[in-house]
């Protein structure tokens, strides 16, 4: 009782939160930091990735736009609202997800492919699973090809009356 009384108008002082709110997110009270760092750390190993790739260029604009936003604002929630991708915990995260990604992309090098490499296309003609479903379009309805036939001609619309429209829903209802 007494150690809540005492710390928890120092805590309200430091404006530390109590929780993030996210099951197994624990709260930094250092985020800006660790992000400074970790941001900085990105923009070090992005170097390894040849500078014309697209991913290279992503990484790099939003890395530095985000430590940019880091040095500028001093407190978490400043940093939060700025760059609007969730609180500086989840931030942490991606971060350190986005650099395990450069070591892997630098070991896999997709962008590594040779100019002569040709890839192999395989049509094979075997009968498709009952459970896999065919992506084919059903038969069009017979009023289609009577409308495009009328387009290609140029005789779409003569001998039309004004109260009936040129192309019906395809409920026809007789009168």
């Amino acid at each position: 009782m007494f150690l809540r009384r005492i710390a928890r108008p120092l805590m309200m002082m430091a404006k530390v939160k109590e929780t993030t709110g996210i099951v197994g997110l624990e709260v930094v009270p250092n985020a800006r930091e660790v992000l400074i760092n970790l941001y900085r750390k990105t923009l070090e190993e992005i170097k390894a990735v040849p500078e014309d790739e697209g991913y290279r260029k992503a990484v790099e604009s939003f890395t530095r736009h985000r430590l940019n936003v880091c040095v500028e604002e001093h407190e978490s929630e400043m940093i939060e609202k700025r760059l609007g991708c969730g609180q500086v915990e989840e931030l942490i995260e991606e971060a350190q997800d986005e650099l395990k990604l450069i070591g892997h992309m630098n070991e896999w090098k997709p962008w590594g492919i040779p100019d002569d490499y040709e890839c192999e296309v395989i049509e094979n003609d075997a009968p498709v699973p009952k459970h896999i479903p065919l992506h084919r379009p059903g038969p069009l309805p017979e009023e289609f090809y009577n409308t495009m036939e009328g387009v290609t001609s140029g005789k779409l619309g003569t001998g039309s009356k004004k109260d009936e429209p040129a192309i019906s829903s395809g409920n026809s209802q007789s009168k």
